[in-house]
C-alpha cells in the first residue's frame, strides 16, 4: 500500500511539474517572446514590420514587396481582366490556385514549376509574347524575358528597366503625356543593384504608377 501511495504521489508530482512547465513555456514562448519581437520590430523597423505599405492620397494602396495588376473594370470574352493601357503592367504571375493564374492572388505564393522543356510553358511564353507586343505596339523581338515568365514567388513587385521602357510609348500615348516625361519617370524609379552588386536593376511597378497618377491626376 505504501509503495502504491508513493507511486501515485510520484506520478502526481511529474504531472504537476509538466503542467507548470507547459504553463511557463506558454507564457514565455507564446506571449512574452512574440510581444518582445513585435515591440522591437515596431520600434526599429516600423515600415517593414507593417508590411512595407505604400500609401497614396492618404490611403494604403499596396505593399512595395507584393506585385499587383492594373486592370480595366471590364473583361474579355473569356472573363479575364483586361490590362489598363494607362498604367505600367507587372510581369506575369503564377501565384494562386493553379499554374495559369495571372491575377497576383496571394492565397498561394509560388511558381508554375513547369520544366524548361514543357510544351505548356513554351506555348504560354509564345502567347504572352504576342499579347505583350500587341498591347504595347512593338515587335515581338523587343519583348524582354521578364514580360514572358513569372517569378519564383509569383508576387514579384518589380520589372526590368527594359520592360518598363518597352511600355513608355503606350503609357505616354494613353495619358496624353510627352514620351520624354514618362521616360524620365521610369529613369527616376529605376533602382540599382543592392549594395552595388547584388541582383539586377529594377523598377517597382506600384511606385512608378503612383508617380504617374500624380502627373495625370487619375
Amino acid at each position: 500500500m505504501t509503495s502504491m501511495n508513493s507511486s501515485v504521489r510520484g506520478t502526481a508530482r511529474l504531472i504537476g511539474a509538466g503542467l507548470r512547465a507547459l504553463l511557463a513555456l506558454t507564457v514565455v514562448c507564446g506571449v512574452l517572446y512574440p510581444l518582445a519581437v513585435t515591440g522591437i520590430a515596431q520600434a526599429a523597423f516600423h515600415h517593414k514590420a507593417n508590411g512595407s505599405e505604400v500609401t497614396s492620397g492618404g490611403r494604403v494602396v499596396g505593399s512595395e514587396n507584393i506585385g499587383q495588376r492594373f486592370d480595366l473594370d471590364k473583361k474579355d470574352e473569356d472573363g479575364n481582366p483586361l490590362p489598363d493601357p494607362h498604367y505600367f503592367q507587372p510581369r506575369p504571375s503564377a501565384a494562386g490556385t493553379n499554374a495559369y493564374n495571372t491575377q497576383y492572388s496571394i492565397i498561394v505564393s509560388g511558381a508554375s514549376n513547369l520544366a524548361s522543356d514543357s510544351k505548356v510553358l513554351k506555348e504560354t511564353v509564345i502567347d504572352r509574347r504576342k499579347q505583350v507586343a500587341h498591347f504595347n505596339h512593338v515587335s515581338e523581338s523587343r519583348v524582354p524575358v521578364d514580360a514572358l515568365t513569372a517569378s519564383a514567388s509569383g508576387l514579384d513587385p518589380h520589372i526590368s528597366p527594359a520592360y518598363a521602357e518597352l511600355q513608355v510609348n503606350r503609357v505616354a500615348q494613353a495619358n496624353g503625356l510627352a514620351r520624354d516625361t514618362v521616360a524620365r519617370l521610369v529613369k527616376d524609379h529605376t533602382e540599382g543593384r543592392q549594395l552595388g552588386f547584388l541582383g539586377e536593376p529594377r523598377v517597382n511597378v506600384l511606385k512608378l504608377n503612383i508617380a504617374l497618377s500624380r502627373l495625370t491626376q487619375r
